[in-house]
């Protein structure tokens, strides 16, 4: 299905209508040499300098820390917004992105649970799910079952970022409250994944 104009809600990744984009399909070259994909580069590589900064601050709320982590949350909309402008789309592209995410989440539950910011139960019952979903991703890419993401998976990482964030930068209820939605949302959109790989193997 062919791609629709370049539309300022096509642009901000609110109308994905016309399907993936051919080059981001299975058994598309990776073409990992784009400028979009130097986004997803740059994300990972201060994923663990975010660690570094965070588990040192010695109560979990390092200024220079929740900075980083907020910029490295907020450049996850930059990447798409720059394929869909330069038409640089990837196979790499599209396995990148939700990845840099799981690594950002667990990355942040790590430095939460650490020093307790919020209910580490919800950390834990979150980080599962990230570990989880990077192992069926995973087996999925192997039996050549390839998942479609999901909105309602997108939804999930903002409340989950921000309660990360907002636990980092003050002591609030609200913290807790936004990552029970991101995890309720996250489960729910497991549930999708999962759904669809059945369908998709049956088929097979």
């Amino acid at each position: 299905m062919a791609q629709g104009p370049l539309t300022a809600r096509r642009l901000l990744g609110l109308d994905r209508s016309g399907g993936l984009p051919k080059a981001t399909r299975r058994g598309e070259p990776l073409r990992p040499w784009t400028i979009p994909n130097a986004v997803g580069y740059m994300r990972l590589a201060l994923i663990p300098v975010f660690l570094v900064l965070g588990l040192s601050s010695g109560d979990g709320r390092a200024p220079a820390a929740a900075l980083l982590y907020a910029f490295i949350g907020a450049t996850d909309y930059l990447d798409g917004m720059l394929a869909r402008l330069t038409g640089q789309y990837s196979r790499l592209g599209a396995l990148l992105d939700p990845v840099a995410d799981r690594l950002l989440v667990l990355a942040g539950a790590v430095v939460s649970w650490h020093f307790e910011l919020l209910p580490r139960w919800a950390l834990a019952a979150l980080a599962a799910r990230e570990l989880f979903m990077l192992v069926l991703t995973e087996l999925a890419l192997r039996r050549g079952i390839d998942f479609e993401i999901k909105m309602v998976g997108r939804w999930a990482v903002w409340p989950t970022m921000f309660s990360i964030f907002l636990a980092m930068v003050s002591t609030t209820w609200v913290a807790s409250g936004l990552l029970l939605l991101g995890l309720g949302l996250s489960v729910w959109a497991t549930l999708l994944y999962l759904r669809d790989g059945f369908r998709l193997r049956r088929r097979a």
